[in-house]
């Protein structure tokens, strides 16, 4: 039997315009709007997902980038994510939300008020995605840029100080007893007074303590500081890596190895793969998508790099496409696992651009592992696979639009796809890491093959067959 599989959406364009530049999309929407994400949660969490997590960035970049950011909207602009949570925790029971979430952006006592009381409004369904992008930080400071892994630092030292803020109300603090006529117990509060590296700050918190445990935490991140990042603080990873038995496994053993080092247990942690599949009715139509993309022409070239150029803040356009790619054009902010996307395992040295940019714009087929396009039985071979590779679950990428309602409309999960508490083990009881509840009541798996084909079988009922899966 398969081993069961998280199911997580990424809004991968953030709160911003959702759709922007899709030839398909004829509706007139209001994407600043709350109506088209809550039906868009509703839909998620009818089809049996655990989460929807929101990208975010702050910035627009820098001098040189920040037309191409906003022109074809890749980069912007982003409304906060922080703000639409609470829209969506209203609108659903059981979905958890991950807001991403910077520490360059965030004073940590007023970032554990506020996440506290997300936590509390939502009933114990907020996440946070924390990270290290430093290309925001001169908006909030005037201070020098931090290198890639002094970001880091930062981030370990900002969560580490906000869970001493919500972990300052002991046992028996709250006391809420009518008959005393006591609401809370000051003596059970501790006095937190930190003063680090990055942040200084004092305690206890003004906001009430979690009976079902802190936000789950999640990270992206490919370099060894992010993947040593997450192996001591997140609960879910983001994975961006090729998907055959030997990445996949390297991988999670990385992650793991970061989480032992840093006392914890390798369940404490889910990995999950981003994947963004093409689904459709029959091989034949999936081989001659993959054919049709062969041979893509320069202008679908020049909008991978602009696409590209927003991701990596730097200006692809204006290189030589028959050029290695010179890796000294990112500056230290540019995420290793950003310029990896670009890069894959080819040898940057002698690799054309152009070589680099053809392979983002070329489809390949989920049956041969050269790409994502293909039937329904075959993605779920594919999560199958990855399942018995150890693989926690699978992190559907795409835009929240008007189409995307349309295709991603499925049977209800309950008799199809048997669904599971997913058990998730307390850290253990240490002076750093002490115990937490690590199982959110949003926090579920579903069976691979019942899931997806029910999900195949309402898409091709509507007409979607063609579209991407997300």
């Amino acid at each position: 039997m398969s081993r069961l599989q998280h199911f997580g959406w990424f809004l991968a364009r953030g709160f911003g315009p959702h759709g922007w530049g899709h030839p398909y999309l004829d509706w007139d929407y209001d994407w600043t709007r709350p109506d088209l994400y809550q039906q868009s949660a509703r839909e998620l969490e009818q089809a049996g997902f655990d989460f929807v997590l929101i990208e975010d960035a702050p910035s627009l970049g820098s001098e040189r980038t920040i037309d191409l950011r906003v022109r074809h909207a890749f980069g912007g602009p982003k409304h906060d994510p922080l703000l639409l949570a609470p829209y969506l925790f209203q609108a659903t029971r059981t979905l958890g939300v991950i807001p991403t979430v910077n520490p360059a952006a965030y004073l940590p006592y007023t970032a554990a008020r506020q996440f506290a009381t997300l936590q509390h409004l939502s009933g114990h369904r907020l996440g946070l995605n924390v990270v290290t992008d430093t290309g925001s930080a001169r908006h909030f400071s005037d201070a020098p840029p931090l290198g890639h892994d002094a970001a880091y630092d930062r981030a370990e030292e900002w969560l580490s100080g906000i869970r001493a803020l919500w972990q300052s109300w002991d046992d028996g603090a709250l006391a809420a007893d009518p008959a005393s006529g006591v609401y809370a117990d000051g003596s059970r509060m501790r006095a937190v007074r930190h003063r680090g590296g990055h942040f200084a700050f004092d305690g206890p918190l003004n906001a009430l303590p979690f009976p079902s445990g802190e936000p789950v935490i999640a990270s992206p991140g490919g370099s060894g500081r992010g993947l040593g990042f997450a192996g001591a603080n997140s609960d879910i990873q983001l994975a961006l890596a090729p998907l055959h038995e030997k990445s996949v496994r390297e991988y999670r053993a990385r992650i793991h190895d970061a989480a032992v080092a840093a006392g914890r247990a390798p369940s404490d942690i889910r990995i999950m793969f981003a994947i963004q599949p093409v689904l459709v009715s029959s091989a034949e139509e999936a081989d001659r998508l993959v054919a049709a993309s062969a041979a893509p022409d320069d202008a679908t070239l020049v909008q991978v790099a602009r696409k590209q150029s927003s991701d990596l803040e730097t200006d692809l356009t204006a290189l030589d496409l028959d050029a290695p790619l010179d890796l000294a054009v990112f500056g230290d902010h540019v995420s290793h696992g950003s310029i990896r996307r670009l890069t894959g395992d080819r040898d940057v040295a002698t690799t054309p651009l152009r070589v680099h940019l053809t392979a983002l714009a070329k489809l390949g087929r989920i049956s041969d592992r050269t790409g994502f396009v293909g039937t329904a039985e075959e993605f779920a071979d594919l999560v199958e696979e990855l399942g018995e590779w150890g693989n926690d679950g699978i992190l559907l990428w795409g835009d929240l639009h008007p189409v995307t309602l349309h295709r991603t409309r499925r049977a209800r999960a309950g008799a199809a796809s048997p669904r599971h508490p997913a058990a998730r083990p307390d850290r253990r009881r240490t002076a750093r890491h002490p115990p937490r509840v690590l199982t959110p009541p949003w926090w579920r798996r579903v069976r691979v093959r019942a899931h997806v084909r029910a999900h195949v079988t309402q898409r091709a009922a509507s007409g979607c067959g063609r579209q991407p899966f997300v």
